[in-house]
């Protein structure tokens, strides 16, 4: 790191959902703070922040094992897991086809299950652990039109809180990522459909600080959870939003002249 020290020399990182994204902005800021690091992702990655990276499906149980122990066979240990696989999709209940909604709360939260599952022996061995889950904001609040998508990272910020408790005292700890609206694929996907220009809008207006989020700044939180200094840090959501969640806006500061 330019002759910074790397404050994460000698961990070893598993990152989902590592080809794009927030998970590989978290890939490469580990990378960057000395960590070895492995991803994830149904699409392979040539990127110098790996030492190792694995196609795999994370609502494939197997496959997650197998992960797992080829990382510990080669490197020794998993220090830190971010779950940051998933996928978006939209519509209020009654306009939700039922197999949308299993494909997401199969990949949001039974493949964020199966991540923690696989990974958990291997940190109950060693005493110690950090696990880090991508949630979002709209697991922390309803946003219309959202049902299976907010359903599913409402469950992945209870499943962070549950392990936390459950394995608090093996030394492993757990916290989630709640993200606001971030500049990843995924979101310019939606983002830029034909139509979407005054939702857009209103969305971006709602970050309390004008404007979306980008996965670097999500990397910088999945740091410093993975970090020394998160040592005290356990069964939190973390929102990392620019305001979003802080309450509503509606112009009334703008009338006494705050601009």
């Amino acid at each position: 790191m330019n002759g910074q020290e790397q404050r994460l020399a000698g961990r070893v990182a598993v990152v989902t959902g590592a080809a794009s994204g927030i998970g590989l902005a978290c890939a490469q800021r580990y990378c960057r703070e000395g960590a070895t690091v492995i991803g994830a992702d149904l699409h392979v990655l040539q990127d110098e922040s790996f030492s190792a990276f694995h196609q795999l499906d994370v609502t494939n149980a197997e496959a997650q094992v197998h992960m797992i122990a080829n990382t510990v066979e080669r490197f020794g240990r998993v220090d830190i897991l971010v779950t940051a696989a998933g996928v978006g999709d939209a519509g209020p209940v009654h306009l939700v086809e039922e197999d949308a909604w299993d494909r997401v709360l199969d990949i949001n939260l039974k493949g964020t299950f199966l991540s923690l599952k696989a990974v958990l022996p291997t940190m109950m061995e060693q005493r110690s652990g950090s696990i880090i889950t991508v949630a979002s904001v709209e697991g922390l609040q309803g946003c219309e039109g959202g049902s299976s998508y907010n359903a599913s990272k409402g469950g992945v910020v209870l499943l962070t809180r549950n392990a936390a408790i459950d394995y608090g005292r093996m030394g492993i700890r757990v916290n989630a990522i709640c993200p606001g609206f971030i500049d990843t694929p995924m979101f310019r996907q939606v983002m830029d459909m034909e139509g979407m220009e005054s939702f857009r809008a209103d969305v971006e207006s709602q970050h309390k600080l004008g404007r979306f989020g980008k996965p670097e700044e999500i990397a910088g939180a999945a740091f410093f959870l993975a970090s020394d200094d998160a040592s005290f840090v356990s069964g939190q959501a973390l929102a990392v939003d620019g305001g979003y969640t802080a309450g509503h806006s509606h112009g009334l500061v703008e009338m006494m002249g705050l601009v």
